[in-house]
């Protein structure tokens, strides 16, 4: 990995990838992996469903809608969506004869249209981040990722895991003037350099690092990949799990229910007092609030 363009005697050791991590289990090649042939069906044990897999481009992928409907079912279709735009995965858009395998394989209903797909990895990142525990990933004393954006003039510094302790924590050092930034302020952070080419940044949206926040090495090894990867997953909301509801209740009660509704209790002296204002004492009043949020 390459070092920072401006060493000082302060600066933080970068350390080897090669020696830095120890390969993750779900990392592993899978059997018989080269052995893929083009729409090639096959199955995956993710937290313990089997979900459908299919060989695209080389790659086995898993279709995103069927672990929506198993092992994400508990949270709703935009949380989903937000969390997977957070996450940097990317689906892949299968095509009619895809589609008609999954069909076929029990992965999608007849009436389905179009399905994405995801890899394994991403698949695993998507449902840990939802039902798992995001922990720090194990990395040395010391340790920082070489990291670079392209908004504006594009900027390059140091991201020190060790100081990454909150959303907003002061975890990136620049490499030109070495000062400390967090990581949704470090994209709004540029100098203008010989080479540099100025780029339109996006809307001002401090939580798009994720998105715009890269690796310098571009081409990096898959076990520090995956481990900038779950350093990206932590502060991200993936610690938040939905309680499920308990048997017999009803759903309009309890606090997580699809409805997406919130109950306001009047009291009785309020429920008069409106009564008079607006007469409304054999109408009702409704105590549903039409403040429906979505994440």
């Amino acid at each position: 990995m390459a070092s920072s363009p401006l060493p000082g005697p302060n600066d933080i050791l970068l350390a080897s990838p090669s020696s830095a991590f120890q390969p993750d289990a779900l990392s592993q090649p899978r059997p018989g992996h080269a052995n893929l042939k083009p729409n090639q069906v096959g199955q995956v044990i993710l937290y313990g469903i089997p979900i459908v897999s299919l060989v695209i481009d080389g790659q086995e992928r898993l279709c995103l809608a069927q672990i929506s409907n198993t092992l994400l079912k508990n949270f709703s279709y935009n949380e989903i969506h937000n969390r997977r735009v957070a996450l940097g995965i990317t689906c892949v858009q299968c095509t009619p004869v895809q589609l008609e395998i999954l069909r076929r394989a029990g992965a999608m209903p007849i009436s389905s249209r179009r399905c994405g797909m995801i890899t394994k990895r991403e698949a695993e990142r998507l449902c840990k981040s939802f039902l798992g525990e995001n922990r720090p990933p194990k990395l040395p004393d010391n340790f920082a990722f070489d990291v670079s954006h392209e908004c504006a003039w594009g900027c390059r510094g140091s991201f020190i895991p060790a100081r990454y302790n909150s959303s907003r924590a002061k975890c990136i050092k620049c490499s030109y003037c070495n000062m400390y930034f967090s990581p949704n302020k470090f994209i709004f952070h540029s100098h203008r350099t010989p080479d540099a080419k100025y780029t339109q940044p996006d809307a001002a949206n401090f939580n798009s690092w994720r998105r715009h926040l890269k690796l310098t090495d571009k081409s990096p090894q898959d076990e520090l990949v995956f481990a900038w990867e779950d350093v990206k997953a932590m502060f991200n909301g993936g610690s938040r799990k939905r309680a499920l509801p308990q048997p017999g209740a009803h759903p309009a009660c309890h606090p997580l229910s699809s409805t997406r509704t919130r109950s306001i209790a009047f009291s009785s002296q309020t429920l008069m007092l409106l009564e008079e204002i607006f007469g409304e004492k054999d109408q009702g009043i409704s105590t549903e609030s039409e403040d429906n949020i979505w994440f």
